[in-house]
């Protein structure tokens, strides 16, 4: 026979119970709070001084925009239009020689010419389909027993063999902006045949955003021909 929880086990049953289910909404909260933070920071700089002006122009009326919160949700407003303008220009003639321009602009930097060309060759890599190498595979990391989930960014071969090596970025969790970059032999990286997104998904959540199958071992190595015969 089951015995009767005591009032002590049912607390910590209750409790457990609503910690898991609050905590997506907490990790949710916290995602949201951080891109509206960093969204309305970056305009925030030049709106807060045009409202205050507004404000003052028309303190009864229009007084309330000088609010805090009033204040960061134009600033994020502002920057997500900012966004969608870059997107539009982007794609017209004119914004991609302004584009052009301010690539030739920041190639002239010392240092940033560096951060900026690696991070846009991986943002471009990440929008393409490789050759002959799947994007999206799983590395041993950190032993053979335990896999991660990596992006081959680019295959180079061994100094004096010339085997094929791939250079993997294993992103971490929930902050893919954040990794390790590993030198993975071919052969033993497992493909897969999930996208970019369906990897970032699982990769932010945990885990949770799943497929109900993955591989986990690298395909066996097909024989070669000398050795069909032996």
């Amino acid at each position: 026979m089951s015995s009767t929880p005591t009032p002590a086990q049912r607390l910590q049953r209750l409790f457990l119970t609503g910690l898991l289910t609050l905590l997506p909404i907490w990790l949710t909260w916290v995602v949201v709070k951080f891109v509206f933070v960093l969204l309305s920071d970056i305009s925030r700089p030049w709106v807060g001084p045009v409202a205050a002006q507004v404000a003052a122009w028309f303190p009864d009326t229009l007084g309330w925009i000088n609010a805090g919160s009033v204040l960061a949700t134009m600033a994020m407003a502002a920057t997500l239009l900012l966004i969608l303008m870059v997107g539009w220009l982007a794609r017209r003639v004119v914004g991609q020689r302004l584009l052009s321009w301010l690539e030739a602009l920041v190639q002239r930097i010392p240092l940033a010419n560096i951060i900026y060309s690696s991070a846009r060759k991986l943002l471009d890599i990440l929008q393409t389909k490789p050759d002959g190498t799947q994007r999206v595979v799983l590395i041993d990391f950190p032993h053979d027993q335990m896999k991660s989930v990596g992006f081959v960014t680019r295959v180079i071969r061994e100094h004096g063999t010339g085997r094929e090596l791939a250079a993997v970025y294993v992103p971490t969790t929930p902050n893919p902006t954040s990794g390790y970059l590993e030198i993975v032999p071919v052969e033993k990286i497992t493909p897969t045949d999930w996208t970019v997104d369906q990897a970032m998904s699982f990769i932010i959540s945990g885990g949770a955003v799943a497929p109900d199958t993955i591989p986990f071992a690298p395909p066996a190595q097909a024989p070669r021909t000398g050795d069909a015969g032996a």
